[in-house]
């Protein structure tokens, strides 16, 4: 079925899952939106994320996707019984891969969670994954100074190793995790520099694959995965910096992003 693919996304940390969507289903069309402008969702009320997204969906729908990705943990969280029940396109959020991609790596039960404010306040990790395993022991750390940093393509460096040095102080006393989890699509942009502080003695979780994977299987059973031939081509639209979300989105993606399409909902709703 010659339809795209749509993903969403708070800002450029939806990037992350659409290179995997890109690798693993490389035939397929991709229409990517990310809400530059109103990022971070984190520290946002819930009705204002559920608005926020809603814009992006009702944007996509009119351009005839046949799939919908929530490519943020935060609308995630707060979002996607409503868009399943509403909506009569499949829709798969980055929560429950992420959550079924730690359980297959932890050895000893204990798996941390990074997140924004929103997905940490909002426990659905820790519900994800009590429902596939009641054993675990989780563990929630909300980072709010990543995505911000990552926005403005602080990517790596002493001062991106600084901030999140800081920022995971507390996972110092986190002793049995061996699995981590990173709940919010921007943090796999600065992956490395997680791995670096918190050592090579936990493995660190993105939920990008999983994703991916489940995005195939969907389309596949539903058969309305793309099997002709034409050309692939994918569209980016971003609420905020068209400039800055193309430099990231050829630093990240490693093709070539040659336009970025600036739309406007509503009113910005600064925090």
């Amino acid at each position: 079925m010659d339809y795209p693919i749509g993903v969403i996304d708070s800002g450029v940390g939806g990037l992350t899952v659409a290179r995997e969507l890109m690798r693993q289903l490389p035939k397929e069309n991709l229409i990517y939106v990310g809400d530059t402008l109103r990022c971070p969702y984190g520290p946002r009320p819930e009705e204002e994320v559920v608005e926020f997204t809603w814009d992006m969906v009702n944007f996509l729908l009119e351009k005839n996707i046949k799939m919908l990705v929530i490519a943020c943990n935060t609308a995630t969280a707060f979002t996607l019984e409503e868009l399943k029940q509403k909506l009569d396109i499949p829709v798969v959020g980055v929560i429950e891969p992420g959550a079924r991609a730690a359980i297959k790596t932890t050895k000893t039960n204990h798996i941390g969670v990074l997140g924004t404010e929103g997905t940490i306040r909002s426990h659905a990790y820790r519900k994800a994954l009590k429902n596939i395993n009641s054993e675990l022991e989780i563990e929630g750390l909300a980072c709010p100074t990543f995505v911000p940093m990552v926005e403005k393509g602080v990517i790596s460096g002493p001062l991106a190793h600084q901030v999140v040095q800081e920022a995971l102080k507390p996972l110092e006393n986190w002793k049995q995790m061996d699995t981590l989890i990173l709940g919010c699509t921007h943090y796999p942009l600065i992956k490395s520099v997680i791995e670096e502080v918190v050592g090579n003695q936990v493995e660190v979780i993105s939920s990008g694959d999983e994703t991916a994977r489940e995005v195939s299987a969907i389309l596949g059973f539903k058969r309305k995965l793309y099997e002709g031939t034409r050309p692939v081509s994918h569209q980016f639209y971003a609420t905020g910096d068209t400039h800055l979300f193309m430099k990231i989105a050829n630093m990240w993606l490693q093709r070539p992003v040659t336009e970025v399409g600036r739309i406007k909902f509503g009113q910005s709703h600064s925090i």
